[in-house]
């Protein structure tokens, strides 16, 4: 079969979910209003509040949330054959991801643009904020370990990657100061990415190495602190300087290179190489359900997305109606990236690299992850436009790190934004320091980086991977139940959001429960504390929220559309 079935199927389908339901969820439950008052308008300060092109605001959402996940989960997923891969990334993007994301994104600009657990204490109730920001603050530990351990290796393996993902930072201050002066944006975009492309060019021509053993880590941990050191300082900078402008400008780097790579496969015609379902799957495979609904994760839904959609993005959007492009569009701009992976990955073209697919993906743990995406999608792209191996390779290489490095940036500074949020509501005054709060964030990724893997240091973050996709889907689940309740006090419909989150949440616990078992039998005393607190936290916020909702139902804590909305503003 070709493997333009896989890119068909799913783009028909978020088609149809960007013109049909996402209206329907955006007029009819949402109810998005052109004329509320945003916060970024509310509390313009020009660092953190600043109103913002829907537009650049997209490109800043879309490469925050999307970092490496949705290539690298679904490349490990279609272990278990690319069918069930494709219709988890397709339908739960449609029905799942987008939903989430936007719902996010209102829910926090109806209450002063705060973090989601934040607002928790203002929908569901004061005892679930402090356990709700707990689960989210070890998340985006996760996060930030796990890309800074991606960025790294991608540095070392690819050095032709290293010129350009660095080179992307000057080019991005230039541009949030030229959008901060009103320059036109399309001339300013098409001569950013011009630049970015060039730079790829002379990264493929110019590889970059280390010069020795810096900090006496090996080359994995040099990066891993480099990249924590620029990621601490970026976060403390206006998001219009350098997070807004980076992450909008490779965000149409990185279109650019899903179009080439959606048309590779439209000249190519690639016969799909892999099993629908692998009936022969290596000894020790985990179980299809429910591993495979948190190892594709970014793709097709993630608690990290509501992360962003109410730490970052809803101080930046303008107009409240931009919350359908912005979250909706930003979930199926990365389902299109996990589409593509998908096929890179299973394409007959892979083949060409010396062995069969068989032979590559040798196990669930042996496969080549975002190395086979890279691979891959060079193949293609060498064969349907006639571009060098080289330069293909080391384009998709630095579309890795990009999109991990905007999720760092953006992760670093919603760490910060929760550190300073727990000084607030602890009245501990040093934690509101930006300095203070920026240097325990970093303090506690590179712990987390390195502690998780004493024998290969820096290798951390991606031994905590499998707690990464089950935690992410746990946060998810709190974020729609949040969403729920909000809307249930609004009287409005939550089946939308109510029967994602049954779903997500019996899952994601079913999965971690596994995985828990498999932590404390091999002695892994790190991950099985970790996801013991997840799962603990989590519960507690569950049965808070549950609580919650069965007062509503008898009547006892429900008002108005206005009343809610207008306390939400206070």
């Amino acid at each position: 079969m070709p493997s333009i079935f896989i890119l068909i199927f799913g783009l028909v389908g978020f088609t149809f979910g960007w013109i049909v339901y996402s209206k329907f969820i955006a007029e009819k439950i949402y109810r998005l209003d052109p004329n509320f008052e945003t916060p970024a308008h509310k509390f313009n300060d020009g660092i953190d509040y600043v109103p913002t092109n829907k537009f650049v605001l997209w490109g800043a959402h879309f490469t925050a949330v999307a970092g490496a996940a949705p290539i690298v989960g679904p490349a490990i997923a279609v272990y278990w054959g690319w069918v069930p891969a494709l219709l988890w990334v397709t339908f739960g993007s449609i029905f799942f991801a987008g939903v989430h994301d936007m719902g996010a994104l209102w829910a926090s600009v109806r209450h002063d643009a705060k973090s989601i657990g934040s607002l928790s204490e203002s929908v569901v109730g004061k005892r679930t904020q402090a356990l709700f920001m707990i689960v989210i603050f070890l998340l985006l530990l996760m996060v930030n370990a796990v890309f800074g351990t991606i960025i790294a290796t991608e540095m070392v393996h690819i050095p032709t990657s290293v010129f350009p993902a660095w080179a992307a930072i000057p080019v991005a201050i230039v541009i949030g100061i030229l959008i901060r002066r009103n320059y036109n944006l399309l001339v300013i975009s098409a001569i950013g990415v011009s630049i970015l492309y060039f730079t790829i060019w002379v990264g493929s021509v110019m590889p970059l190495t280390l010069p020795g053993d810096i900090f006496g880590l090996g080359a994995n941990g040099n990066w891993i602190i480099l990249l924590f050191l620029y990621a601490g300082i970026a976060s403390m900078l206006p998001v219009w300087l350098l997070l807004q402008p980076r992450d909008y400008i490779n965000g149409a780097q990185l279109v650019i290179g899903l179009l080439v790579l959606y048309t590779a496969v439209f000249l190519t015609m690639p016969e799909i190489t892999a099993p629908a379902f692998n009936q022969n799957l290596a000894e020790g495979t985990p179980p299809l359900l429910p591993i495979l609904f948190v190892t594709i994760a970014c793709g097709a839904i993630s608690g990290f997305h509501g992360i962003v959609s109410s730490g970052t993005s809803s101080k930046q959007i303008g107009n409240e109606k931009d919350a359908r492009f912005v979250g909706y569009l930003g979930a199926l701009g990365e389902g299109a990236l996990a589409l593509i992976t998908i096929t890179a990955v299973t394409g007959s073209l892979y083949a060409a690299t010396g062995a069969d697919w068989a032979g590559i993906y040798s196990s669930f743990a042996g496969g080549p992850g975002q190395g086979g995406f890279i691979t891959g999608g060079a193949l293609l792209i060498t064969e349907g436009w006639g571009i060098p191996v080289l330069f293909a390779e080391t384009m998709l290489a630095v579309m890795v790190v990009l999109f991990a490095g905007t999720t760092m940036d953006a992760g670093l500074r919603l760490q910060r934004y929760i550190i300073q949020e727990w000084g607030g509501i602890y009245n501990i005054n040093f934690l509101k320091n930006n300095y203070i709060a920026t240097l325990l964030a970093v303090g506690a990724c590179l712990t987390l980086a390195f502690g998780a893997s004493v024998e290969f240091p820096g290798d951390g973050g991606m031994r905590i991977w499998p707690i990464f996709g089950a935690s992410n889907q746990i946060l998810a689940s709190m974020t729609l139940l949040v969403i729920s309740i909000f809307l249930m006090k609004l009287g409005r419909p939550v089946k939308y959001t109510l029967i994602p989150m049954v779903f997500i949440i019996f899952i994601a616990f079913w999965a971690s429960a596994w995985y828990l078992r498999n932590y404390f039998v091999e002695g892994q005393w790190l991950l099985f504390s970790l996801s013991l607190a997840v799962m603990a936290a989590s519960a507690f916020v569950m049965l808070e929220a549950m609580s919650v909702i069965a007062k509503l139902r008898r009547g006892q804590d429900s008002g108005s559309d206005e009343d809610v909305v207008t306390s939400a503003g206070e």
